[in-house]
């Protein structure tokens, strides 16, 4: 999507830069200091969005992000046996991917010190101006600071801007004061930024993302490793105000793949996504490469699509576990949408598709690939065949409804009514209203071929089937597959049942009925209110069904102190279905050690004062 700030290249070298001077050429007049600049709003601005670069950066969601943060988990596993890395825990502290991440959070960081330093250098500027640079710079540090530390734990808190090498010598503060200073940062940052509905998208920091946010951290801290138990109520709090905001109004989405159709058509839906990392243009169109920053969501993470195909290049280095197959209800259309059961055809035509059956074994789940992020449905014209402008929805209003239900669980000791409805809302959501199945209520007579049916009126888009004949007589109707595979049959969706009819075939008298799933039955079980342990289990399964391909399932087993646990689990259960594949490493080589990525050797070697993470 078209980003709202523009990075001029000439920012890039403000950073670290005042003292320096130039080889043979002692008066620089070529590039700007701190000293000369953050004098206009507009500058202010630019500055703005070098901090924000970094989130839409290769080194996080451009690239590396949708590499780490979901693969070593229950979800999905890497499918290139020969590229190493966190995702099939086979690496070192010098991994490029690792180290990557690392260098582009701190890079962001030191950005955001930078601005904050002299956001108020030109008290000319209006404060509301200043106090709304400030509050989202200061959410942006916060953010950088609270992927650090759920990947490395206490990192150090460096809160003014590099200014000599000296400055890179700092020891590793403690979880919890890092933590301290994420709060600290995102609570001033709260009231000092825009209101989503004022902005009209959602690619900038606004209130309805930082009071979000902030119900994520103080959950986190709920968990592993603090387990600072007061903070239940403090994340539910938060979450409360995102829902009560009736001025933001915010609402989920009715069409759960239409999310991320959305997403891929550059259009905002502020109701569902309250931030995204935004993305422009590629990486081939001269109109974009001054000011662009692409994406590889879909490439390396969706259905496979041939090279030179219309639909565009995707390598899928990813396939999908049994487990995650498995974890789906019937009913329940975010399977469909998340999974795909179809190919894509090497095609000028986009989206072309070949459908599959379902898979017959437990072995062929695991080499199902993800269908989230579907290329087919990018907006932008692909003069590069491996980048996309395709946004990444950070957090989510059913994300807010899913952290409120957790924390509320917790505080109580048991499922709330509260709690049970905001699970319900994304629940139903996510459920199918089209037809579950046909009966056959007379068969008839007399048919020599198959006679047409008919679903008609019940309130609704008509769903189409296809009669089965044996002996004169109708003996089965099933619903046709859909050929978008946005659903795996054309379903429908109904308020009332639809009436059935047969006609043609030679025959008379073949009778039939419909069967409707409700939004109603996607409602939580019974067996998962039972206690606060089985809601939280169904949340914890909820969570992987809603947020698959979205990079927050490692933070969510790391937080809930499962991680290590379910990576194990994985391995047997892929050594189970897939005896000897060599993917099954991919999970059974996890260890204590992995619960952190290890301090990248480059960090150890520059900062003296620097502590690596345990068993690495």
């Amino acid at each position: 999507m078209k980003r709202k700030y523009y990075l001029p290249v000439l920012f890039l070298s403000i950073v670290g830069m005042g003292s320096c001077k130039k080889f043979l050429q002692p008066h620089p007049t070529d590039f700007l200091t701190t000293a000369t600049y953050y004098q206009t709003e507009q500058q202010l601005n630019s500055a703005l969005s070098g901090v924000y670069n970094t989130v839409g950066s290769g080194g996080l969601w451009g690239s590396i992000a949708n590499y780490l943060l979901d693969w070593d988990a229950d979800i999905s596993y890497m499918n290139r046996l020969t590229l190493n890395g966190p995702f099939n825990f086979n690496y070192s502290a010098s991994d490029p991917f690792m180290t990557s991440l690392w260098t582009t959070l701190w890079d962001g960081i030191n950005r955001a010190n930078v601005l904050l330093e002299n956001v108020d250098k030109n008290t000319g500027i209006l404060q509301a101006t200043r106090d709304r640079v400030r509050g989202e710079t200061l959410f942006l540090r916060g953010y950088y600071y609270f992927l650090l530390v759920q990947y490395w734990g206490g990192v150090p808190l460096k809160l003014k801007s590099t200014q000599s090498p000296s400055d890179v010598s700092i020891a590793r503060a403690s979880v919890k004061d890092v933590y301290t200073q994420i709060l600290s940062d995102m609570t001033t940052a709260e009231p000092l930024v825009r209101n989503i509905q004022d902005l009209g998208y959602s690619g900038a920091v606004n209130k309805s993302a930082v009071r979000g946010m902030l119900a994520k951290v103080c959950l986190t801290m709920a968990g592993e490793p603090l387990k600072d138990a007061t903070k239940y109520q403090d994340a539910k709090a938060w979450a409360k105000k995102v829902m009560d905001d009736t001025g933001a109004g915010h609402s989920l989405n009715p069409s759960y793949s239409n999310i991320f159709i959305a997403l891929a058509q550059d259009k905002y839906n502020i109701k569902e996504n309250l931030w995204e990392a935004e993305f422009y243009g590629n990486n081939s169109d001269p109109s974009t490469l001054a000011f662009g920053e692409w994406t590889n969501i879909g490439y390396i993470n969706g259905p496979p699509s041939a090279a030179g195909s219309a639909t565009g290049t995707g390598t899928a280095y990813m396939n999908i576990t049994a487990k995650f197959y498995n974890s789906f209800d019937d009913g329940d259309l975010r399977k469909w949408w998340s999974v795909a059961l179809f190919t894509y055809v090497n095609s000028p035509v986009n989206g072309q598709k070949t459908l599959n059956a379902l898979p017959a074994t437990e072995r062929d789940k695991w080499y199902l690939y993800p269908a989230k992020w579907r290329r087919e449905y990018e907006a932008i014209p692909r003069l590069t065949a491996t980048t996309s402008s395709t946004n990444m929805p950070i957090i989510r209003y059913s994300d807010v409804l899913l952290l409120f239900a957790e924390a509320d669980n917790e505080i109580n000791g048991a499922p709330t009514a509260d709690a049970i409805a905001a699970v319900n809302l994304v629940r139903r959501r996510a459920w199918s209203t089209g037809v579950k199945s046909i009966a056959v209520t007379n068969g008839g007579s007399g048919y020599t071929s198959a006679p047409t049916v008919t679903i008609s009126s019940g309130n609704g888009s008509t769903a189409t089937a296809t009669a089965v004949v044996q002996g004169g007589a109708v003996v089965a109707i099933n619903l046709n597959r859909d050929s978008t595979g946005v659903q795996f049959f054309q379903a429908g969706s109904y308020s009332s049942v639809p009436s059935v009819t047969i006609s043609g075939g030679g025959g008379s008298g073949a009778t039939a009925a419909a069967t409707l799933y409700k939004a109603t039955d996607g409602d939580v079980p019974a067996s998962a209110l039972a206690s606060k342990a089985a809601f939280l289990s169904f949340i914890q399964d909820e969570r992987m069904r809603e947020f698959n391909m979205e990079g927050s399932r490692k933070a969510d087993l790391l937080r809930w102190g499962i991680f290590l646990k379910v990576n194990q689990d994985m391995g047997n259960e892929a050594q189970q279905d897939v005896p000897g594949a060599g993917f099954v490493l991919s999970f059974s080589r996890a260890s204590a050690r992995d619960v952190l990525m290890p301090i990248p050797d480059k960090e150890m070697i520059n900062n003296l004062k620097m502590t690596q993470n345990p068993g690495w």
